[in-house]
């Protein structure tokens, strides 16, 4: 086929773990119309998963990127544009975690974490939507800890973050809890102790503005929890496999044309999790 006449998906952070299964279950699924991105920032792992995945009988393509940079995501945006003019699948996957037992001061923490899970994926979204064609179908890689994080805000805290939020809002929050950290105790300003949730709270709310604000036809954002997976993020604690993983997040990237629902939504094992303070939340 004609380059410009393929479907395009792009998995980002995807050399290894759940992003990894999401390419693989991806190419299964949509089969040789499509070209599935993995990308890495590093160029020789981007390899070695091509050929781990060509070995598991599926044949995805390698673009570099590296979130954090805004020349590598606009070298991405141009490499796509111009090789088949437009997208059809993103997901969002690329993301960071400090270990439980890291020595980094909070403060760190807090700005390393945000300015990934937050900003790096928000810079994805700015370069990579307006790419997007009818039908496209958007996945950002979620948490059920930005449950816990609402759940241990202070009444405060619970009552802002579950009032509808404008971007420009969601990125103030940010901002404010990264400036929080720098300052001192973030619990006195009614944040939980918890750098990858909030990251992740950012994401969730992030769904929601751009679900509201998305122009275009049929044109579908969600967020997921992929559960507890077991892949280096979690020290291979997480009793799930990448598959398991990936289910959900590949189930919302291959939503049918004209969908109804889920849109605007987070999903945990493919069920629509409301945005509220549930005292009783339990994740493993």
């Amino acid at each position: 086929a004609m380059a410009s006449a393929l479907k395009v998906a792009v998995v980002t952070g995807s050399n290894k773990g759940i992003g990894f299964a999401i390419v693989e279950q991806l190419c299964k699924q949509l089969g040789s119309s499509w070209a599935v991105y993995v990308t890495s920032r590093d160029e020789a792992r981007g390899a070695d998963a091509l050929s781990q995945l060509k070995q598991r009988g599926v044949e995805p393509r390698f673009h570099q990127l590296d979130i954090d940079s805004q020349e590598s995501v606009d070298r991405l945006a141009a490499y796509l544009k111009g090789t088949y003019g437009g997208l059809d699948i993103l997901v969002n996957n690329a993301g960071i975690a400090y270990k439980g037992d890291s020595t980094a001061p909070f403060a760190e923490q807090a700005e390393v974490t945000i300015a990934t899970n937050f900003w790096s994926t928000l810079r994805v979204c700015d370069a990579l939507f307006p790419l997007l064609k009818p039908h496209a179908r958007v996945v950002h890689l979620c948490s059920s800890v930005s449950d816990m994080a609402l759940n241990k805000a202070s009444p405060e805290l619970q009552k802002k973050l579950t009032q509808p939020m404008s971007l420009d809002e969601v990125k103030q929050l940010m901002s404010d809890f990264v400036a929080r950290a720098k300052a001192g105790p973030v619990q006195e300003a009614g944040w939980p102790q918890t750098a990858y949730g909030v990251s992740k709270v950012g994401v969730r709310l992030m769904t929601y503005a751009q679900a509201r604000d998305i122009k275009g036809d049929d044109i579908v954002i969600n967020c997921c929890c992929p559960g507890y997976v077991d892949t280096d993020m979690s020290s291979h604690r997480g009793p799930k496999t990448i598959y398991e993983g990936a289910d959900t997040p590949v189930y919302l990237a291959t939503l049918p044309p004209g969908i109804k629902e889920p849109i605007g939504e987070h999903l945990y094992e493919r069920k629509v999790v409301p945005w509220a303070v549930k005292p009783d939340f339990k994740f493993v």
